[in-house]
């Protein structure tokens, strides 16, 4: 266990065990981290357990522990004690003899009516239902005239204290005793004491006759009633600041209470300066993080275009590269095509031959000059001037006047049947430009 941190533990979990620590004031994280274990990690059902544990009894969900640290750390040396007003004199000195020897007696009968009754205690099955109950017989009993109750558990008001830094002021109350009662009825009834408990603090009480009642009680050690306590967040961890015992008359609990107020505020006041500049830098580190996020996606935009800008330079270099070998492959097939051509050129007459046309071919800037037979096919004459270094790939022979095209054609005719005569001016026309 000496070995466990927070670290082993996933972020839902971590935040119970620093709750649970905080509500219990057990300083060993991995007892709490067990405890919680051992509840299925239910911190509202862990906390109320703890109660028990720290009372001796066994846990309804655990069977077995010895943890039973209390609820709340304890700054308090004392308890504030307000006895009765009593009455001078004879009158006064036989009241208070009376009370002290009736005090003695029955301290004796709780001392031994506790030790063979030891093993009976309230048990709390519903925390919740247990503080309601509370409040619909209190009301009942004394009237609507009181500090607003807060309607949960002790460990839930515990944690809505901390949460809203407040004061949380316990009040543990017990049936059948007179000065309960009085102090029911005149002083928690006081519109003063119910104006400044509303304002200044959360207000949680129980009877201590019910599970939930008997659990704190015991936790707090109270042994006078009516009891209250002051808890506040002190060092991050829920605190009792104050506790009194008796009936202090409504000015005195006022008093009382605005004195520890005012004493531990700076406590409350330090939590919300901590809350408050952790949330600064919550809220600066989530800036940093939403500014960190925009200028990598600014950065990933810019090395995408970059990556686009170059697969694009790749592919436009790449498709040149393709044409230029297209191009230098077109044109070393067309020299192998001009030489293979040149076998199927027939042989240049004489001049004197009777059946010769002479050809004047326009091809390009020159004029050249070729004999052909007219029972020669205009193909030849094609396959010639193809076969010629200057020719274009793609070309037409027309005439001069009338222009008419010789080549292509659909009939291959010869230079007789084309119209030919014994001296001709061919022109030759690129397809390509």
């Amino acid at each position: 266990m000496a070995d466990f941190e927070l670290g082993d533990l996933i972020g839902d979990q971590i935040e119970k065990v620093l709750q649970f620590q905080d509500l219990t004031g057990i300083e060993d994280l991995s007892v709490c981290r067990d405890v919680l274990l051992r509840h299925n990690w239910n911190l509202e059902v862990a906390v109320q357990e703890q109660l028990n544990l720290y009372e001796g009894r066994p846990s309804m969900y655990a069977q077995d522990t010895r943890v039973r640290p209390p609820p709340v750390v304890d700054e308090t040396s004392s308890r504030i004690y307000f006895s009765p007003t009593g009455s001078s004199g004879n009158g006064g000195f036989f009241s208070y003899m009376l009370s002290f020897c009736y005090n003695i007696v029955t301290s004796i009968f709780k001392l031994l009516f506790a030790i063979f009754r030891r093993n009976i205690r309230p048990v709390s099955l519903d925390p919740i239902q247990d503080v309601m109950n509370f409040i619909k017989a209190y009301e009942d009993q004394y009237g609507l005239n009181h500090p607003v109750f807060y309607q949960g558990s002790y460990g839930q008001a515990l944690s809505d204290a901390k949460q809203e830094l407040r004061f949380l002021l316990v009040y543990l109350h017990k049936d059948e005793n007179q000065e309960v009662d009085e102090w029911c009825r005149n002083t928690l009834a006081d519109p003063e004491v119910v104006r400044f408990v509303n304002t200044h603090t959360l207000f949680w009480a129980c009877n201590i006759k019910s599970g939930e009642g008997y659990k704190v009680a015991g936790a707090f050690k109270s042994g006078t009633y009516p009891f209250l306590a002051l808890i506040v967040l002190k060092d991050n961890r829920m605190t009792i600041v104050g506790r009194m015992e008796g009936i202090p008359s409504p000015s005195e609990l006022t008093a009382r209470l605005q004195t520890i107020i005012e004493s531990n505020e700076i406590n409350l006041i330090q939590a919300r300066q901590d809350r408050a500049e952790r949330s600064a830098t919550q809220s600066l580190r989530l800036l940093q993080d939403i500014a960190y996020e925009e200028s990598l996606r600014a950065d990933q935009a810019k090395d995408r275009r970059r990556e686009e800008e170059r697969l694009a330079r790749e592919a436009e270099e790449a498709r040149e590269r393709e044409q230029l070998n297209a191009q230098e492959l077109e044109i070393e097939r067309i020299k192998i095509e001009k030489v293979l051509m040149t076998e199927k050129i027939p042989v240049e007459p004489e001049p004197n031959n009777p059946h010769v046309c002479h050809l004047q071919i326009k091809l390009g800037e020159r004029t050249v000059k070729r004999r052909f037979l007219l029972s020669d096919n205009i193909e030849d004459v094609y396959h010639w001037i193809f076969s010629q270094p200057d020719s274009p790939a793609k070309f037409e022979i027309t005439t001069s006047y009338p222009r008419r095209i010789l080549y292509p054609t659909v009939e291959i005719l010869t230079l007789l049947n084309a119209g030919l005569t014994s001296r001709e001016v061919l022109h030759i026309n690129d397809l390509d430009d």
